[in-house]
């Protein structure tokens, strides 16, 4: 039987609110989907900047939706990983769409994941002041979190999404056929945000996830679109009421990162910890850092840590085999980009499952006492 798409997700913000378009065989329609985009191309090649592994699996598809109407493209490969949102593949990128004559009201479209999307809507959020693009998200982290709200960065010595802007794309396909060619490991990944939508403020979303997280990893389609539509349709609404990270109600969406971005600092950034593996990791200490302060039950902590678990991600730091002390992954965390000028390191911490909160009162010396608790 057919499974009919979702409507879109309209992510609504003053001038220049836009849709997010989910399910499948959106590559395929994108000369429809995208025309408005596309048409200003007439006699010129449409610049598409892809991972090199996107291109491979989906190039086609989407070259041959633009070549049904007379449409070629010029395309631009992006190696995969973190490595790819430097100063030095900034450069190329931007040096590459001027030569194309890029101006101010084209679009670039981005295919593949995060760092492909990042890496373009922060090329183009400086390309003559500002020009557009489109996402064209292929990994489910990508099409649920990065591809939707407008944070583009790349990555420095002093850490990662360091230098950046807020610009927001002008359409996004979400082809949830592309996540059939993801690995296993990527997906996973990638449900980890799917289950942080449910933790920080969705408790009924997240008691679905326990009952239908498999059937969304296998990539049922039917249970697949809905996780993914519902985890767009709540950053949409987070989005547009603090687009800028100003009000802290955007800050909810970095429920684990705290902890993750530390993790992954003190793995190198590498394939060790995947950013969607370290997310949930911090995600289920977060819980336990929540219930340590009595703000959460034992069994609620538990019961999150079992639902990432139960996915295939990692849920005990120990897993890790990290030569390390808690202070040592504190100090990570005084790099981030939360940190406040008072010397405050906010931390995304849970009253219930699907109420998250800042607290701007941790003690460090007793997080990093934790730490070494569960590094044991």
């Amino acid at each position: 039987m057919a499974v009919t798409n979702p409507p879109p997700v309209r992510v609504e913000l003053s001038g220049r609110s836009y849709d997010v378009q989910i399910g499948q065989g959106l590559l395929d329609d994108a000369i429809v989907q995208a025309r408005d985009f596309i048409e200003p191309y007439a006699g010129r090649k449409v610049p598409v900047v892809a991972d090199v592994n996107a291109r491979k699996h989906h190039g086609e598809r989407f070259a041959a939706s633009l070549a049904s109407d007379g449409y070629e493209i010029a395309w631009y490969d992006v190696a995969p990983g973190e490595s790819s949102k430097s100063w030095e593949s900034l450069e190329r990128l931007t040096d590459w769409l001027l030569g194309l004559g890029i101006t101010r009201s084209d679009h670039v479209f981005a295919l593949g994941g995060g760092v492909v999307g990042d890496l373009v809507g922060f090329a183009c959020s400086v390309l003559k002041r500002g020009c557009g693009f489109v996402q064209l998200p292929t990994t489910l982290l990508s099409q649920v979190d990065s591809s939707v709200g407008g944070k583009t960065a790349i990555n420095t010595r002093a850490g990662k999404n360091l230098i950046g802007a807020f610009h927001q794309p002008s359409l996004v396909l979400a082809d949830t056929q592309t996540l059939d060619t993801l690995p296993d490991r990527e997906m996973r990944a990638g449900y980890a945000e799917v289950l942080k939508y449910g933790l920080l403020g969705d408790a009924e979303f997240f008691t679905w996830l326990e009952e239908n997280g498999t059937r969304v990893l296998a990539r049922e389609r039917e249970a697949l679109n809905e996780a993914v539509a519902t985890s767009i349709r709540a950053k949409a609404r987070i989005v547009a009421e603090d687009e800028r990270e100003t009000s802290g109600v955007r800050a909810l969406l970095n429920l684990g990162h705290t902890f993750g971005h530390a993790l992954e600092a003190e793995t190198g950034f590498s394939d060790q910890l995947l950013h969607g593996e370290a997310v949930a990791l911090g995600m289920v200490l977060a819980a336990r850092y929540s219930a340590r302060r009595g703000e959460l039950s034992e069994a609620d902590a538990e019961r999150a840590a079992t639902a990432i678990a139960g996915s295939g991600l990692p849920s005990e730091i120990s897993e890790l085999g990290m030569d390390c002390k808690g202070q040592r992954l504190v100090d990570h965390m005084l790099h981030d980009k939360k940190m406040e000028s008072s010397g405050t390191l906010p931390f995304l911490l849970l009253r219930g499952l699907g109420e998250a909160y800042m607290a701007r009162d941790v003690d460090l010396a007793d997080v990093a006492a934790f730490l070494d608790e569960e590094l044991k």
